[in-house]
């Protein structure tokens, strides 16, 4: 019988089968044939309504709609509910999760073993997990779900078989779009995938930016058709409908069009204006990736930036990200995370005894990760995070010999066979191509990502590059084999070596 794995993102709430290592993204229609499940909850004053029905009430009767409650998950009382009676945030999560597990049954007809695929920040520490996975098994518990484990979503979208798999000798970062935050998450693969990082940035996710879209549209479309759309509540939620499917279709254009009871206003946009549109959002989005790999102890460069569905169609942000220096972008399908709880789930012989002795997990083992063809051979550059200026280096040392890089605009590491300036032992004869560039402009030495074009499909074909600094290091393994080079900067009689 296939497994079932339910993302819970409150972009949208998915759910996957997978059966034999073939992985399946369901349609789950609501009371009304609707297939979205955002995290949205109404309040008609009589009734709750939940999804994309609340959403669409969103601009008309803002202040009962509620879009937070997944983000948040505690007993703390929202704004929302009968007169003063609020739900807790927790309760609009259980209703919500009742009418979705409802609507899946009668989708699917059976539930033999379901897996969670959970935001990050529900397992940021120990007193938030114990919080937030504590409230997630009593609903479970409550709707008779047979739950046979917990996964952080960032990994099980990494173990999605339909992707194209990432590279495992490098780390990688997973760029996660949720509706009231950003998610980024390391992750290693030495012998397990394992998170090793993890960072979320609070009001900074798909509402803030569809916000800013809509009101910067808004203002294109006031001054060509001279159409206010704030006259009327209902007619800037039309506006923000557009909006949103203008952004999450991916189409390179689309026509605005609000009909009243007197005439129809139309305006062609093109994909370009929504990224210049987008920009403040890309750029404060892209600066925080930098700074996340580069104070991370377990980053490397390179790196590859794997990015959530929804992320990937932020128009400007892949662009972003290579004039940033992450030449190896790799873009996860849709439903990556519920797919790669449901492939996770299919190693789950049977749910524990007790709710409670449900595992949660942030790592798993290697072979359910979708890893990509490993490389003969692997370069990463360690840069040594320190506070201050640091100096370009003039020497490499390697196995306790130094060598100067010289004058040239050019330094190779390599295997003897390439003319390398600095030979590799004949251990690493077996990876005949290895060749490792180091560039000298403007005074600076870079690391180039020469291997960036064996990626596997999903990834770019660019290589990158980055500036070195005395005391980063460089890994080289190929196989069971490695060696580690240390860039230093040397002085002779108090001025640098040139040797």
């Amino acid at each position: 019988m296939p497994t079932l794995g339910i993302e819970l993102c409150d972009a949208g709430l998915l759910a996957a089968t997978c059966d034999k290592n073939e992985a399946q993204v369901l349609s789950i229609p609501d009371s009304k044939g609707v297939t979205e499940w955002p995290g949205f909850a109404w309040h008609d004053g009589q009734k709750y309504s939940f999804g994309r029905a609340a959403e669409d009430q969103w601009f008309v009767h803002p202040r009962r709609v509620v879009h937070t409650f997944w983000s948040r998950l505690t007993h703390e009382p929202s704004t929302l509910g009968p007169a003063g009676k609020p739900a807790s945030f927790s309760e609009l999560c259980f209703h919500f999760l009742r009418e979705y597990s409802q609507q899946l049954t009668t989708a699917t007809k059976t539930r033999e073993k379901i897996v969670l695929a959970v935001p990050g920040a529900y397992l940021k520490d120990a007193a938030t997990e114990e919080e937030k996975i504590g409230l997630l098994l009593g609903m479970a518990g409550e709707l008779n779900l047979p739950l046979v484990g917990i996964v952080d979503r960032a990994c099980a979208s990494l173990c999605d078989p339909r992707s194209a798999g990432f590279n495992p000798a490098l780390p990688v970062v997973v760029l996660d779009l949720n509706l009231e935050e950003v998610e980024l998450t390391l992750f290693t693969a030495d012998q397990r995938l394992e998170r090793k990082d993890f960072i979320h940035l609070p009001q900074s996710g798909l509402t803030q930016l569809l916000k800013q879209l809509t009101g910067t549209m808004g203002n294109r479309f006031l001054r060509h058709t001279a159409f206010d759309i704030l006259e009327d509540g209902s007619i800037e939620q039309s506006f923000y409908r557009q909006t949103k499917e203008f952004l999450t279709s991916g189409a390179l254009e689309h026509r605005f069009q609000i009909n009243t009871a007197t005439r129809a206003y139309e305006m062609v946009s093109k994909r370009e204006q929504m990224a210049a549109d987008a920009g403040p959002f890309v750029s404060a989005l892209v600066q925080n990736v930098i700074n996340f790999v580069r104070n991370s102890p377990h980053a490397s460069e390179p790196c590859t930036i794997a990015l959530g569905g929804l992320a990937a169609r932020v128009p400007g942000l892949e662009q972003r990200l290579r004039t940033a220096g992450f030449s190896r972008l790799l873009r996860l399908p849709d439903g990556a995370a519920a797919c790669g709880a449901a492939k996770i789930g299919e190693s789950h012989v049977q749910a524990p005894a007790e709710l409670a002795e449900i595992q949660v997990d942030v790592g798993v083992p290697l072979h359910l990760a979708r890893c990509s063809h490993t490389a003969d051979w692997e370069a990463r550059l360690q840069k040594v995070r320190l506070a201050g200026p640091r100096v370009p280096p003039t020497h490499v040392i390697f196995d306790g010999m130094g060598h100067p890089l010289g004058n040239g605009s050019r330094f190779t590491i390599g295997v003897a066979r390439g003319a390398a300036d600095l030979v590799l032992p004949e251990t690493f004869g077996a990876a005949a191509d290895c060749a490792i560039p180091l560039l000298r402009e403007g005074g600076k030495v870079y690391f180039v990502d020469a291997t960036a074009a064996r990626d596997t499909e999903g990834a770019t074909s660019q290589g990158g590059r980055t500036a070195i600094d005395a005391g980063d290091r460089l890994t080289i393994r190929c196989g069971s084999v490695s060696a580690e080079v240390l860039f230093a900067h040397c002085t002779v009689n108090g001025s640098r070596d040139r040797d």
